[in-house]
């Protein structure tokens, strides 16, 4: 009785905005692959890939440095801030941007939330969101997020309910924020759609923030595009481009013309991180020096896993598989039966070894968000060989909940 009494005080002591946030779904996730036998990554977003050998080849001989192990400047490495400004001058034509490095662009994102936003503003995020900038908000105590709807068909942010509740709403909404190329969607926005989006924030007051984790990752001849404004912020990261996930490195990219911004970022960083890990920062330097061309071999052996993957969910329906323009992610539709898709993406867990990440973390039910990055292409083959076998499980019989496949083929 004591120490029940005891654990039910401790909860009523936390925080109501951290207990009124969900788990993240990637915990979730985790958690879910440790009941899984011999589970096949197509939940997580992540690359297969390391960083480049020219950044890995140096690490020890940098580690040994003083410099390496004392704190560094809040904003960055100053060659590496100067090394991106440059990149983004010539490859994204943001000419009047400054820049800070980031443990991630995650907290960035964090570190934008910070600065920007207070408890009793409103947001805007477009449904299907980055579960991420969710949980940045409401672990913050944000909770007034209107949540936008995208093109059915498209899943384009739907800009003219954009211009409707940016006008209607009083006080103005203080921040947008977007995913480009979409993070869970795998659509690529293009420019005209995306500078309408940027003028409605302009117009309106509202900032606009644009995640470009995957400006890299386009197909089909679609193209990445980024603007810039007073109003604009930019968010990019060395985690997918590099395969420098665990490293943790990104960088908030914002006008030298935003009167007043960098002093607030300043006070964000400096409580959140005081700044990115020095050594991350030097592989970072030299993942630059790599450049765009490595990034872009890299993302070329993905196409056969997109078209593996795209194979084994059409059973759904052609209408119900979106995605594959850019990033690493298709979106899928569940039939109409299964609007719990937690409990869907559990069973092919479960029985068919494979990992999805369900839609209703993303804002949007009865779909499955599924990656082709992680797995190299022969790896890519037997695990949509297992989703393939799911889906027209799903499809024909339903979620069938005897002896997993998977057991019968190592018994066999």
């Amino acid at each position: 009785m004591g120490q029940k009494s005891l654990i039910m005080g401790s909860c009523a002591r936390l925080a109501n905005r951290s207990m009124q946030t969900d788990v993240p779904i990637m915990v979730k996730i985790a958690e879910l692959s440790q009941s899984a036998q011999d589970p096949m990554p197509l939940g997580q977003g992540a690359v297969y890939w390391q960083p480049p050998e020219q950044a890995l080849e140096k690490i020890g001989e940098i580690a040994r440095e003083t410099s390496t192990s004392r704190y560094g400047t809040h904003e960055g490495l100053p060659e590496l801030r100067e090394a991106l400004i440059e990149k983004l001058c010539r490859e994204n034509n943001l000419l009047k941007s400054t820049v800070m490095v980031t443990a991630g662009s995650n907290q960035g994102f964090v570190n934008l939330v910070l600065t920007l936003c207070d408890v009793a503003d409103s947001v805007v995020l477009f449904a299907p969101y980055f579960f991420n900038a969710y949980q940045s908000f409401k672990m913050t105590g944000i909770d007034n997020i209107l949540v936008g709807p995208s093109d059915p068909m498209t899943l384009l942010p739907d800009a003219d309910w954009l211009e409707i509740t940016l006008s209607e709403n009083k006080p103005v909404p203080k921040l947008v924020s977007i995913t480009n190329p979409g993070n869970p969607t795998g659509i690529c926005i293009p420019e005209p759609l995306l500078k309408r989006i940027s003028e409605i924030c302009r117009k309106a007051g509202s900032w606009l923030v644009v995640d470009n984790a995957y400006e890299y990752f386009v197909y089909d001849g679609f193209k990445h595009a980024c603007i810039e404004g007073n109003h604009v912020i930019n968010l990019f990261s060395f985690s997918k481009a590099f395969g420098m996930m665990g490293w943790r490195v990104g960088y908030i990219a914002y006008s030298v013309e935003a009167e007043g911004l960098r002093t607030q970022l300043l006070k964000a960083q400096d409580n959140v991180a005081i700044c990115t890990s020095m050594i991350s920062q030097h592989a970072a330097l030299r993942c630059l020096k790599a450049g765009r061309e490595w990034v872009t071999s890299q993302v070329k052996t993905l196409a056969r896993n997109r078209v593996l993957l795209k194979e084994a969910i059409s059973p759904l329906g052609k209408d119900a598989v979106k995605g594959g323009e850019g990033a690493i992610y298709l979106w899928a539709k569940l039939p109409d039966t299964y609007p719990d898709d937690f409990e869907v993406v559990r069973w092919f867990a479960r029985r068919h070894g494979v990992l999805l990440l369900p839609g209703s973390a993303c804002g949007v039910s009865g779909c499955v968000r599924i990656t082709y990055g992680m797995l190299r292409e022969a790896e890519c083959e037997v695990a949509a060989e297992r989703l393939k076998r799911g889906v027209r499980e799903l499809v024909e019989v339903g979620m069938v909940d005897c002896v997993s496949p998977l057991i019968s083929e190592s018994k066999g």
